[in-house]
């Protein structure tokens, strides 16, 4: 399955309702989330091992983020990227 987390802030109860193997892309400013310093750094990091977690390369740079200011394991990806996971996840879940 494949979640689109517009969230801000993102609900931890969200990330919980991830299986393993399921892709999550976060957007706009849920990718406040992802930093290092953010509050779920510790979560995020254990569930890169069983999910891929992407964030758009045009949101981190609308957003003045660095990559090297993301979890380690994040995927950044385009918008070519993107259209690439919703045409190989027959399911979609978005959270706003």
């Amino acid at each position: 399955m494949l979640h689109l987390i517009f969230q801000s802030p993102v609900e931890v109860a969200t990330l919980a309702r991830m299986d393993a193997g399921d892709v999550a892309v976060f957007f706009e400013n849920s990718i406040f989330r992802l930093l290092k310093t953010g509050s779920l750094d510790k979560l995020l990091t254990a569930q890169l091992k069983t999910n891929r977690f992407c964030v758009l390369a045009d949101d981190l740079a609308v957003r003045g983020i660095t990559p090297d200011e993301l979890i380690n394991g994040l995927d950044i990806i385009d918008y070519a990227e993107l259209v690439s996971l919703t045409v190989d996840n027959a399911l979609i879940q978005t959270w706003t």
